[in-house]
């Protein structure tokens, strides 16, 4: 692929801002200055460092956050900034997406894509992608709340009970919980019929990828394959 067209699929701007980016000496591969936007590029492994920023080429970008609290899961946030701000720009200007949503008040794992088909299998209710939270609760966890949450709770807008995947109580304020759906707000609500309230709510885990516990709220990292977060 032509180097200018490589920093097109990318993100780096239009057709003609990417050739001027790579004449002006912008772009290096390795040690090596690259100055010629036509020349033919193998993309197989392919890391660029433009502007000084190392760049690896995916023909799909697969993103994890962490997300802090105070951020709205929206392209056009109403009272908060939207997520797609702690992102660089060059993966807002290539259509990446927030893979579902967390709360503005819930942090942790949210995955971004640009590819179509792996949106489609993480966000489909059929495919079960299990997601991980874990839980702190305004009152003390009564005894049998996780046996309730696992046999199903009934929440307003549903006419049959909701159930977790899983449930595990930590401690007399916190437990874990997986689920298979994504309902809105249904970690609240289940806690709620519940008879009690959640006080704050962290993702964990999506899938097979759990967030990392160095990546500080506000960071995120490319995924190199989908088979990190759907397996095989």
């Amino acid at each position: 692929m032509q180097l200018a067209d490589i920093l097109f699929t990318q993100g780096f701007g239009t057709r003609y801002d990417c050739r001027a980016l790579v004449a002006s000496e912008m772009v290096m591969i390795g040690d090596v200055v690259h100055n010629d936007p036509f020349e033919e590029i193998d993309t197989d492994g392919l890391v660029l460092t433009i502007r000084n920023q190392q760049w690896p080429y995916y023909e799909k970008a697969l993103i994890a956050l962490h997300k802090p609290a105070g951020y709205e899961c929206s392209m056009k946030p109403s009272a908060n900034p939207s997520v797609m701000t702690l992102l660089p720009g060059p993966l807002r200007v290539r259509g990446l997406q927030p893979i579902g949503r967390l709360d503005v008040d819930t942090t942790g794992l949210l995955l971004f894509t640009d590819d179509g088909v792996l949106h489609h299998r993480l966000i489909h209710p059929k495919k079960h992608v299990a997601k991980v939270y874990e839980v702190t609760c305004k009152h003390v966890i009564a005894d049998d709340v996780c046996d309730r949450l696992m046999k199903g709770v009934l929440l307003d807008d549903d006419p049959k009970p909701i159930a977790a995947k899983a449930a595990e109580k930590i401690s007399d304020y916190e437990l874990k919980m997986t689920l298979v759906q994504g309902k809105y707000h249904q970690v609240k609500r289940m806690i709620a019929a519940c008879s009690n309230r959640v006080e704050r709510l962290h993702r964990s885990q999506i899938g097979n990828y759990v967030l990392p516990k160095e990546l500080a709220p506000g960071e995120w990292l490319w995924l190199s394959d989908p088979q990190i977060v759907v397996g095989k």
